[in-house]
């Protein structure tokens, strides 16, 4: 089964980039356009090592392909996200390429829930893994009646989050290893001082 995007047919089964240790080789591997993240995010790392890195495609029905790397260097967060433009956004194959950097010292705190299953044999394995990343900055907030003078006001602040979640049906046991190994990674370095 395959789908038309904008670098033309792909099909709907991505390869599995988990045994790339490199970010150039895993992008070429999975992503369907790895020369415009790849140049993206030089321009952003100039030269910084790459020191963990997760990666993530999918096929919406709307829109088409999503793609998204997320690159550590030991002080941030690089980001690229890749989307194909829903029909009427733009001409035929059009998407959009951004980019986010957000400082290691913004995240506040690093979760990973995994789910784990029990084979026949009786030993547990790991089905799915989802990992959140919650940053400093402020995603949403709203200020209930009176703009929240009253004590019967409410108010809710919602810090914003990066998530990132692997199965065993979408990415299978080697991504899933690879996103808990960024997990870990960035968990090792958040509250450090940075050098």
């Amino acid at each position: 089964m395959t789908r038309s995007g904008f670098g033309g047919e792909m099909p709907a089964v991505f390869p599995d980039w988990s045994p790339y240790q490199d970010l150039d080789s895993a992008a070429r591997a999975y992503l369907r356009d790895p020369d415009i993240a790849l140049d993206a995010l030089a321009g952003v790392l100039r030269g910084s090592t790459v020191i963990a890195f997760t990666l993530e495609r999918f096929v919406n029905e709307v829109n088409g392909v999503w793609q998204e790397v997320v690159v550590c260097d030991g002080t941030r967060l690089v980001l690229w996200h890749g989307e194909d433009l829903p029909p009427g956004d733009g001409p035929p194959g059009s998407m959009s390429s951004s980019l986010r950097v957000v400082a290691l010292s913004a995240v506040t705190e690093v979760g990973c829930r995994r789910r784990l299953t029990r084979t026949a044999t009786g030993h547990p394995r790991v089905d799915s893994v989802d990992v959140y990343l919650l940053l400093s900055s402020i995603d949403e907030t709203s200020v209930g009646p009176n703009g929240g003078s009253e004590e019967s006001a409410t108010q809710t602040v919602r810090h914003d989050a990066l998530r990132f979640g692997k199965t065993l049906d979408d990415g299978g046991a080697g991504q899933i290893a690879r996103l808990e190994e960024f997990a870990r990674l960035v968990s090792s370095l958040v509250g450090r001082p940075m050098i």
